[in-house]
């Protein structure tokens, strides 16, 4: 049966406690409100907990698989990337499509590269393609034996020291853009498409040098 408040005639006496049968306790204080708080704030810490663990998972994820940053501490790809830069690399771009001949790009430091240990990733550009004779002669990039027009050079750039070679099979030839301060594919050869991490796809530093690729 549902309690009632009888009142005090009908129940003879005069019970305080009768009056508030089933009533709802209230925020104006008492044992109830105290009791309640420390459940709210718990569950509220809980919330933030997980607001926080779901951003960093999805940050790590996206760093893993999809973008991530890196610092330029070499001139190697002078004046295109200077040293201090920061850039944007995508992670995803060689999973959806081929690479590409002028693609900026990040690969793991190749077997054949005796440069500082500390360093395990370097940024060159695509050259030469799977297939691709690549040699050079009169300070230019010759492609099966067509001269490789490379706008991207500033004028007056020589580049020499390319062995004529055919390109293997899922590899690509990569140079630095600062030809005469670059140990690339000239030194330690072609590089597999396996070593690649991702394309270059934004300097996004400084502020007065971003720029899209």
């Amino acid at each position: 049966m549902t309690p009632v408040d009888l009142g005090p005639d009908a129940a003879g006496v005069d019970d305080p406690a009768s009056t508030f049968v089933d009533q709802p306790p209230t925020d104006a204080g008492g044992p109830a409100t105290g009791a309640g708080r420390p459940i709210w704030r718990r569950r509220w810490a809980l919330e933030w907990l997980a607001v926080v663990l779901v951003a960093v998972g999805l940050a790590v994820a996206l760093r893993a698989f999809v973008v991530q940053t890196y610092f330029i501490p070499s001139a190697s790809m002078e004046p295109t990337l200077m040293i201090g830069d920061r850039i944007l690399v995508d992670k995803l771009s060689y999973h959806l499509h081929g690479v590409g001949r002028f693609d900026i790009v990040v690969f793991a430091k190749p077997p054949k590269e005796d440069a500082d240990p500390s360093i395990t990733d370097l940024v060159k550009r695509v050259i030469g393609l799977p297939g691709d004779v690549i040699s050079s002669r009169g300070g230019q990039v010759y492609i099966d034996g067509r001269l490789l027009h490379e706008p991207f050079l500033p004028p007056g750039t020589v580049t020499t020291g390319i062995v004529t070679q055919k390109v293997p099979p899922n590899e690509y030839f990569v140079m630095g853009d600062n030809r005469s301060d670059s140990q690339d594919s000239r030194y330690f050869g072609p590089i597999s498409r396996s070593l690649l991490v991702g394309r270059v796809v934004l300097r996004i530093w400084p502020p007065s040098r971003v720029h899209a690729f």
